[in-house]
């Protein structure tokens, strides 16, 4: 059985900045003597007066007793001199993401340490397997990926290259479990798990924008309100910095000999061209300047309440609806549900996307004044929902379709007809991202919900939310967009459709 360090074994930090740092309290905090190395003057020491400062704010918070505070700011040690870390059990390195920088980081090391010091990089993207192959040793080398900030973001991939002992990737899942992180296994494939499966996510919402679908604002509304996401899309890209997306994006791309599944979009790079990277340039999507205005997402006006509403089947969306307006006192009727509809009213029909436009639905169902509202990760608790008209619906059931919506509790965002609206399309990608990585060998399905969930937040495991959705709904609105772009970035992943062949989720 595979066990952690234990708490006498001696971690190094090289690399002092805001990753190396967090790395240094993680193991400091979990019992461990720590020395941190960084090639500026001083940088170690600064980093751990910091660190030492921030322990005893969080003693005064409760979060730490006062003498685990202060022991384990004691445990930690700066040096100067790489010769200091002779004796380190794990040498983690925090330092530029440079591959021939990593190399010879780790060479140097190889002549100073033990045959049984575990190397650890921190590397958000370079190639496990490249920095490994300029060792004498790569099996003792694997990812150690925290995120930032390190001790608050509960997620560490740990990450096998090639050459990687299977002991060695054990005893780091092991030790980061120890130190009270949540640890994955991963396979070194460009972007390992987070960088990889998120990339949907920017990359929907940029096709969106360029689509006309809607502006920043309202996009980044329905994502929130009606997804769940913590943060949109547009105000997430600028919080992390447009050329730092832009760079992970493009070296993804590239990494898979430039699949158009992770194609780059030409929006961002006008933004980095012309130095609108974000916060901390003061302008990106969103002007960030002292007297900008703030944008407010687009959300139609009250309209006058139906004559007549039909709740329609058993979806969730509907059952929703029904609750939803049985609690504001509206009256309605039930029906059955045929063809997938979830309501009438008045002129109208409303479904939930399936990946469609609704005007080659409305016209492929015999049904002009079709209307379509996204997904939610929870009808029941979304306070805004997204709609798409059909190019036949008239005005009159397009009002009485926002009215009904409106009875329900729910704000309402028009996108234009775009195929798979934004929530829908977003969430089948990431899924469709997700089983492919587990088709590939690169995670678990386990492992690639929890990455997302603590990596970046998600409100749920894209895998177990394509169970939630049914796997089948979302191996259909795939083949939709894949007709609608014609476009092998839309291509179904083998996994999903195996599972949907033998009528299985992903899960089972």
């Amino acid at each position: 059985m595979t066990t952690n360090l234990s708490k006498d074994a001696l971690v190094a930090v090289v690399g002092a900045g805001a990753m190396g740092a967090g790395i240094a309290q993680v193991a400091a905090v979990a019992g461990h003597r720590v020395l941190l190395l960084d090639n500026r003057p001083h940088a170690a020491q600064a980093a751990i007066e910091g660190l030492r400062a921030q322990l005893d704010k969080l003693a005064a918070k409760g979060k730490l007793t006062v003498e685990a505070a202060q022991a384990a700011g004691q445990r930690l040690q700066a040096v100067t001199q790489l010769s200091d870390l002779a004796a380190a059990a794990l040498v983690v390195e925090a330092i530029v993401e440079s591959l021939s920088a990593k190399q010879t980081l780790f060479s140097d090391l190889e002549s100073l340490v033990s045959a049984d010091c575990i190397f650890g990089s921190n590397t958000s993207s370079i190639s496990i397997t490249a920095i490994g192959s300029a060792l004498k040793y790569p099996q003792r080398l694997a990812g150690l990926h925290f995120f930032n900030p390190a001790p608050v973001m509960a997620l560490v991939e740990v990450v096998s290259g090639l050459a990687t002992d299977a002991q060695v990737a054990d005893t780091l899942f092991a030790t980061a479990t120890a130190w009270g992180k949540t640890a994955v296994h991963a396979k070194s494939t460009p972007g390992f798990i987070v960088n990889r499966v998120a990339r949907p996510y920017y990359a929907e919402a940029l096709r969106l924008r360029a689509e006309g679908a809607a502006d920043c604002a309202t996009l980044d509304a329905v994502m929130r309100e009606s997804g769940g996401f913590r943060m949109g899309p547009f105000e997430l890209m600028d919080m992390i910095g447009l050329d730092v997306n832009f760079a992970v994006t493009r070296s993804v791309w590239n990494a898979y000999f430039n699949d158009p599944r992770y194609l780059p979009s030409l929006i961002q790079q006008d933004l980095v061209d012309a130095g609108y990277l974000g916060k901390k340039s003061g302008r990106g999507f969103y002007d960030y300047r002292e007297g900008a205005a703030s944008p407010q997402p687009q959300t139609e006006p009250r309209y006058a309440a139906p004559a007549r509403i039909m709740v329609c089947g058993d979806a969730p969306a509907a059952q929703a609806l029904a609750v939803r307006m049985h609690a504001t006192g509206v009256a309605f009727e039930c029906a059955a549900s045929t063809d997938g509809r979830i309501a009438e009213v008045d002129d109208a029909v409303l479904f939930v996307t399936d990946g469609r436009s609704a005007t080659q639905r409305a016209a492929e169902g015999g049904i002009a004044n079709t209307v379509l509202i996204d997904l939610a990760l929870d009808y029941s608790k979304a306070t805004r929902v997204a709609m798409a008209r059909a190019g036949q619906c008239s005005e009159s059931a397009f009002a009485a379709a926002c009215a009904l919506l409106q009875s329900g509790g729910f704000q309402v965002s028009i996108l234009a007809d775009v195929p798979g609206l934004a929530v829908m399309r977003t969430v089948a990608m990431l899924a469709n991202e997700a089983a492919d990585a587990v088709y590939q060998g690169v995670c678990t399905a386990q492992a690639a919900d929890d990455a997302m969930r603590l990596g970046v937040n998600y409100p749920k495991g894209p895998l177990a939310w394509a169970d939630q959705v049914g796997l089948t709904a979302i191996q259909q609105v795939l083949s939709h967009l894949n007709a609608s772009y014609g476009e092998d970035r839309y291509r179904i992943s083998p996994l999903i459709q195996r599972q949907v062949f033998q009528g299985k989720n992903i899960y089972g």
